[in-house]
């Protein structure tokens, strides 16, 4: 599943590398901190892996 825009990319890979220990979980705010719980580290990583050429900063909520 790729990330829709870049901002959900860039939680993803915050919410990454908290799940791997390298961040403490207190330092992600919002969506971020909502991942770490609720997602594999595969999904994270797939989500994070996503490039972000040709993404809008935000998805819209269409």
């Amino acid at each position: 599943m790729p990330a829709k825009s870049k901002a959900q990319q860039m939680a993803a890979g915050a919410a990454l590398s908290a799940k791997r220990g390298e961040r403490k979980k207190s330092s992600l705010k919002g969506a971020s901190r909502e991942m770490v719980d609720s997602m594999s580290e595969k999904e994270l990583h797939d989500l994070a892996a996503t490039k972000q050429k040709g993404k809008p900063s935000h998805a819209s909520n269409d």
